[in-house]
């Protein structure tokens, strides 16, 4: 089955891989009219104190624009904005007078350090916010010892509901990465199964009709001119179902032959209706067996067939899925069995459908390992929960039994 991606080694990958995304046009206009709102106030601030800064007037509004500044850009440069933010409100603390509004605005950085910068760099959030909150208060001639360690809490407490926000949002994204990454594992898993499965029968079937052709062109012109027009059929019905597969590598659908409304015979997506072939370029279900059967006759291999009614009113996963597993164990009869007569069964037994697939061929060799075709249907079974089991028949040949549960 397919591997789920493991997961990136912790280094420069992973920070990388963590790094933010560049922030939008809106969200920049609205960071710079939160830095010009908090410059107006600390404007006005320092216009009613004027009379007690003097002539320290222009260091007070360049240092206030530098607060600002910091402000504006703490998504583009979160660690360096927080930095200068907090050199300007330390030196307007130590060299001008301490302010009321600025330090909030420096708050609001020191969130948005620990919400906006990479994992490393927001580390650098409390170290900083120590170092600042001691120039800060030193610019202060009396404050009681408590009222430092309140903002320093109050501080700290800010640049962790940042930086723990922002690890959750890591998380998440982790988790959505790795299950965008795990579907398109099992996609092409899914594909590559597609594949094995279309051209391995397909091209089985073509090469046995063609043997026999050569065989019969001079003896039996008749039965030469029918597995011709047989090879044709195959051939045409496979070219629709390659359109079909590399569809979904295009992640395009086919294309609807009744556009705004349901396809005939389909009531319900994903499947056909019980009893109605698929159409074209849909992916065949248990009520195109017939048609499978036929090509297997045409190649020689005479098949008889128990398919249960009920069989056929499952859900449209479990019936695509049992087509399929029919279709590799015959492919599997005509490519290694070597066998002339195989049996199916499908019927509905309680709240599971029964797949049994047997031929009178070689069998299977001691201690044999499954190749691919076995191994794609385990893989096909697993997500649905089913069971398989595979091996030497009761009276000879290859035996292939699969249960596939029922909701």
């Amino acid at each position: 089955m397919s591997r789920a991606p493991a997961e990136p080694a912790a280094g420069p990958a992973t920070e990388a891989a963590s790094r933010p995304a560049r922030p939008s046009r809106r969200a920049l206009l609205l960071d710079g009219l939160l830095a010009l709102g908090f410059l107006a106030a600390m404007l006005l601030e320092r216009a009613r104190a004027a009379g007690e800064i003097g002539e320290r007037m222009p260091a007070a509004v360049v240092l206030g624009v530098v607060v600002a500044a910091a402000l504006a850009v703490r998504r583009l440069a979160p660690l360096s904005g927080y930095l200068v933010g907090t050199a300007a409100l330390s030196a307007e603390a130590l060299f001008v007078q301490p302010g009321v509004v600025s330090p909030y605005a420096n708050l609001v950085g020191l969130h948005a350090l620990g919400l906006y910068a990479t994992r490393w760099r927001a580390r650098w959030g409390p170290p900083v916010v120590v170092v600042g909150m001691a120039a800060y208060f030193s610019g202060l001639a009396h404050t009681y010892p408590v009222i430092p360690v309140g903002v320093l809490g109050l501080w700290l407490a800010a640049w962790a509901l940042g930086y723990g926000t922002a690890r959750r949002q890591e998380e998440r994204e982790g988790e959505r990465r790795a299950a965008r990454e795990r579907a398109l594992a099992e996609e092409r898993a899914r594909v590559a199964r597609d594949v094995h499965d279309l051209l391995g029968h397909t091209l089985n079937l073509m090469l046995v009709q063609a043997g026999a052709a050569r065989r019969l062109l001079d003896r039996d012109p008749d039965h030469t001119r029918e597995l011709l027009h047989g090879l044709e059929d195959t051939g045409r019905e496979a070219l629709g179902e390659l359109d079909r597969v590399l569809g979904l590598l295009r992640h395009t659908r086919p294309a609807d032959p009744h556009p705004g409304g349901p396809t005939p015979g389909h009531p319900h997506p994903g499947g056909p209706a019980p009893g109605h072939p698929a159409p074209a370029g849909a992916e065949p279900g248990l009520a195109d067996l017939p048609r499978l059967l036929a090509r297997m006759e045409q190649a020689g291999i005479r098949v008889t067939t128990r398919l249960d009614r009920a069989a056929l009113h499952v859900p449209s996963a479990v019936d695509r899925c049992a087509y399929r597993i029919v279709q590799e164990a015959l492919t599997n009869t005509v490519k290694h069995a070597r066998a002339t007569a195989a049996e199916v069964t499908v019927g509905r037994d309680g709240r599971g459908l029964s797949i049994l697939v047997s031929d009178d061929g070689r069998g299977a060799a001691a201690g044999y390992a499954p190749g691919r075709g076995l191994l794609g249907i385990a893989e096909r079974v697993a997500p649905l929960a089913g069971r398989v089991e595979h091996g030497a028949g009761d009276r000879g040949g290859f035996r292939l039994h699969v249960v596939l549960p029922l909701p």
